[in-house]
């Protein structure tokens, strides 16, 4: 009993680690500019099939493709920003959902185009199977490992870039004042394509876990949206650690319901969303200010 407990737990933390690189950048883009992108989890999509497709047009290996995808989709983020969500921001709550909506459509209809409806799913040979006894019969994958060292280290990137770099200052100025920030020379328009830039380079980097680990199409996007609004709420908006450690909970009760039914996966996971928003409706670790 105690050994099925410890190994849903780790298990479920090493799924959260994933669920936190879903939800990272969705943060990220709140906190800096109160944005809900409703086509998150379709750029993640959108970024695993560039991957996909220069492994295949360009011949290159997993890891070349996806360094050379980062900047790409740093340039998607940038100009999206500027040319569409910018005309949009400050006009509401309706004008953002509604464009980041139509967004999502565009993309999933573009990748059915481009793709087709078929399932894909990016080729990391050994690694996909490979494991790490612990013992006493436990033993962990060395990609989810892998998965959740990366989330780690994506966090600590941008905790050090808001609070140790002049970037970071600026962004949460335009977060916390952006009409003193504006005032003060501060071009907000600019920060936001590299706040959308950055996140599209965290969505690269989960868009690469996760098309290893599972299958992926082009309307696969809208349930990782979900995912990442889950993981982001249990933390609390706009806390970076808070979003790692709400995706652990979601991983952790996912993979308590997949061992009691593996129907009851999925659910579990909704289930302690809902939880956690009836004790805590702010999140467990929501900013200060928010």
């Amino acid at each position: 009993m105690i050994q099925t407990l410890l190994d849903i737990v780790i298990q479920g933390t090493l799924l959260g680690g994933l669920y936190a690189l879903f939800a990272a950048g969705l943060s990220l883009i709140f906190g800096v500019m109160r944005l809900v992108n409703l086509a998150h989890g379709d750029l993640i999509v959108l970024a695993a099939f560039l991957i996909l497709g220069l492994t295949r047009w360009l011949g290159l290996d997993l890891v070349p493709a996806a360094l050379l995808a980062l900047p790409v989709m740093f340039a998607v983020g940038y100009v999206l920003q500027r040319g569409v969500f910018d005309a949009v921001l400050g006009q509401g709550i309706l004008p953002p959902l509604l464009t980041t909506f139509g967004l999502s459509i565009i993309l999933q209809n573009g990748l059915l185009e481009g793709f087709s409806a078929d399932s894909q799913r990016l080729a990391a040979g050994a690694l996909e199977t490979a494991s790490l006894p612990l013992g006493g019969g436990l033993a962990v994958g060395v990609l989810p490992l892998i998965t959740f060292a990366a989330a780690v280290l994506v966090i600590l990137g941008l905790n050090a870039i808001f609070y140790a770099t002049p970037l970071g200052r600026a962004f949460r100025a335009v977060s916390d004042d952006p009409v003193t920030a504006q005032l003060m020379g501060i071009d907000h328009r600019r920060l936001f394509g590299l706040a959308m830039g950055l996140a599209l380079v965290v969505a690269t980097i989960a868009a690469l876990f996760f098309g290893i680990r599972a299958n992926f199409d082009p309307t696969i996007g809208p349930a990782r949206l979900i995912f990442a609004f889950e993981a982001v709420i249990i933390g609390g908006l706009g806390s970076l650690w808070g979003t790692l450690a709400g995706g652990v909970v979601l991983g952790i009760a996912q993979a308590l319901g997949a061992a009691i039914d593996p129907e009851w996966q999925i659910l579990a996971g909704h289930v302690a969303f809902l939880a956690v928003l009836v004790v805590r409706p702010r999140g467990l670790f929501p900013r200060a200010g928010d």
